[in-house]
């Protein structure tokens, strides 16, 4: 059996509303050549059996994978076990609560084959109320504005000041090959929720140009169970930007940066302001 093409990790907890949806967008996409790798991270509330389910359906596609102690190890962690278990070229994630249009795969890997020397590709994302189907959320549907050109190459560290700036323009939607995620370490353990995914993207967008593709193919669930909104309801998101931000100083200086201008652009950063989820 040939390896596929693309992996595409999406890792679950407690997820038994939203999962199957998630799956099933995975299993709509254009274009064939992928595999899933669902990763359970301590689910106790029976989305392990809708992953088991989806798993059975289609063997040869979808994996299920799990922490050896079966108990929830956050989010970095159970990202880094779907990649170590990944075959494709290039990874890709899915977060458990939200879903891809069928074009998303096909479109972007054909982005990134139109520029050889380029090994990562990333794509606005649509926050996405209306999935309620109320009245009241029909209208609140909008796509991340991006002040950076589209369907072009980004030098470093262009989206790592980008999303410092504005946090609304963090990074839903990316596409990297499996090597370069390998070779910068993958995602930081100790960012067991908020701040996970910005601590890898600034690894990625610091040192690596990143093709910015224009069109919105992935939806972005707003709902009150999301770890971004717990965070904010529970007040926990300015301690969460704090440690971020202080990690991120550190792997500047370890990186052989002087962080001047991120220095600066730091201290002029709010504490509150990330994004809702």
């Amino acid at each position: 059996m040939s390896l596929p093409r693309v992996s595409v990790i999406t890792i679950f907890w407690r997820a038994r509303t939203y999962l199957a949806e998630a799956i099933a967008s995975v299993r709509r996409q254009d274009y064939p050549d992928w595999e899933l790798i669902l990763v359970d991270d301590g689910s106790d509330d029976g989305s392990l059996d809708i992953a088991r389910s989806a798993a059975l359906e289609d063997p040869d596609r979808i994996r299920l994978v799990r922490h050896w102690t079966g108990r929830n190890r956050g989010m970095s962690r159970a990202r880094n076990l779907g990649v170590s278990r990944a075959r494709g070229e290039f990874v890709t994630f899915l977060d458990s609560d939200d879903v891809w249009l069928p074009a998303n795969l096909k479109t972007h890997l054909a982005r990134l084959d139109a520029h050889p020397g380029v090994e990562a590709l990333c794509a606005p994302a649509e926050w996405w109320y209306s999935w309620t189907g109320h009245e009241a959320d029909s209208g609140r549907d909008f796509v991340q504005e991006w002040r950076v050109p589209l369907d072009s190459v980004a030098a470093p560290p262009t989206l790592l000041t980008m999303v410092l700036r504005d946090e609304w323009s963090s990074l839903c939607n990316v596409l990297v090959r499996r090597e370069l995620f390998l070779a910068l370490g993958g995602y930081e353990p100790a960012f067991r929720g908020m701040y996970e995914d910005q601590a890898f993207h600034a690894k990625l967008c610091l040192a690596h140009p990143v093709f910015v593709a224009s069109g919105c193919t992935y939806r972005y669930r707003q709902h009150p169970d999301s770890c971004t909104h717990r965070s904010h309801t529970s007040g926990s998101t300015g301690a969460a930007r704090v440690r971020y931000v202080a990690w991120l100083r550190r792997y500047l200086a370890t990186a052989g940066r002087t962080g001047r201008d991120f220095a600066e652009l730091h201290d002029s950063l709010p504490l509150t302001g990330a994004r809702e989820r």
